[in-house]
């Protein structure tokens, strides 16, 4: 496996629209489109093929100079074309490598389908926002856009902070310094310790994965800066949960007060394949930081009233997921099957949908064919 040859892999990838791309021994290299894996019509790669895969992403990185790591997350980029983060990890003795591919264009909450009222939280001087979802739902993606957001309108000095670097920034009204794991920084607690002495406005930590990691940049928050971050919980009520669990049992009354002062926001993704099966539109479940939902966050016995509160709470441009699949159901994006399968609480939405009665799912086009059905030997 040449550079060539692989760099024509990862290019099909980018141009056909890819989310990720899968190369493992016995296999033929897999794509994933709205959700779904696609075979390239290729050859099955042997231990070699990863190996020298491997051996070109990880050829500019000191941490795997003679390929003695077991698993190892990195970034890779085709200079002009596109950016993907990498983990390459070992199974049976060969390389396993997925790529998720990273566009070089950072969308706009318009082109992400997302609530316009969104970007109002770019807005905000301090506090903590934190965007959740399963693996594969956008939540660095929406991270990048609030971002773009703030360094588009406002002038500050934003700190990034991931696991690897991602979506790459250009300065506009803001200064941008971004921080990568394992290269510029050892860990996630370090490296949001010194943020706080570089004069930061905002801190976009990648993703909340100990207790030192939430425990500091709920410190950056209490001292008046912006964090945004993100955390693989699946909706407002569980992201509480999960952030008060990585404290001790003692603390938690505590952290919970800390939480309720300092949390302004939490965006909660689900991405859904589209009426046509062309693509993928997010269900978005929203809270927004209000007296009541203040007192739902300290009390235990509350927390699990949130999601009510959030369907009230539309004035205050919060919204739950089930809310959010009727609207995308108005307006013919999801299929009721769709909906249906991502609803938090299927029987009261069955039950919603007789009441409305009026959303009746409309034709669509054919879908399309799969994007990958193609002869390769032209390319390869």
């Amino acid at each position: 496996m040449d550079r060539e040859k692989f760099c024509r892999l990862l290019r099909l990838g980018v141009e056909k629209g890819a989310s990720d791309i899968h190369f493992q021994v016995g296999n033929l290299p897999l794509y994933r489109f709205n959700g779904n894996l696609v075979e390239l019509r290729y050859k099955v790669l042997t231990a070699e093929d990863t190996e020298a895969m491997t051996r070109l992403l990880v050829e500019d990185d000191p941490r795997a100079s003679e390929l003695d790591f077991e698993e190892l997350d990195l970034a890779y980029e085709l200079p002009g074309e596109g950016r993907f983060r990498v983990n390459i990890s070992r199974q049976r003795r060969s390389f396993n490598i997925v790529l998720r591919v990273i566009p070089l264009q950072i969308k706009s909450f318009e082109e992400l389908n997302l609530p316009g009222y969104l970007q109002d939280l770019a807005n905000l001087r301090r506090g903590y926002v934190l965007v959740t979802g399963a693996t594969g739902m956008g939540k660095s993606t929406t991270l990048a856009s609030f971002i773009n957001e703030i360094n588009r309108v406002r002038r500050a000095k934003i700190i990034t902070i991931e696991d690897p670097i991602e979506f790459v920034f250009t300065h506009d009204k803001s200064i941008i310094t971004q921080r990568e794991v394992g290269t510029d920084t050892s860990s996630f607690p370090n490296a949001l310790r010194a943020a706080l002495r570089q004069d930061p406005d905002v801190i976009m930590v990648g993703e909340m994965r100990d207790l030192e990691t939430v425990d500091t940049s709920l410190k950056a928050a209490e001292t008046g800066h912006l964090v945004f971050s993100s955390i693989h919980t699946t909706d407002v009520a569980s992201t509480i949960g999960r952030l008060v669990s990585f404290f001790p049992v003692a603390e938690h009354l505590q952290v919970r007060a800390r939480l309720a002062d300092n949390l302004k926001a939490i965006v909660s993704l689900r991405l859904l394949t589209d009426k046509k099966q062309t693509g993928r539109v997010p269900a978005v479940e929203v809270m927004r930081s209000t007296r009541t939902i203040q007192e739902c966050i300290k009390d235990p016995a509350k927390t699990a009233e949130i999601t009510e509160y959030l369907a009230r709470g539309r004035g205050d441009r919060m919204q739950t997921f089930d809310q959010h699949l009727l609207d995308l159901l108005r307006a013919n994006k999801i299929s009721k099957e769709t909906a249906l399968a991502a609803a938090s609480n299927p029987a009261d939405f069955q039950t919603k949908l007789a009441l409305e009665g009026a959303i009746d799912d409309e034709p669509v086009e054919d879908k399309p064919a799969d994007p990958l059905e193609i002869d390769s030997d032209s390319r390869f």
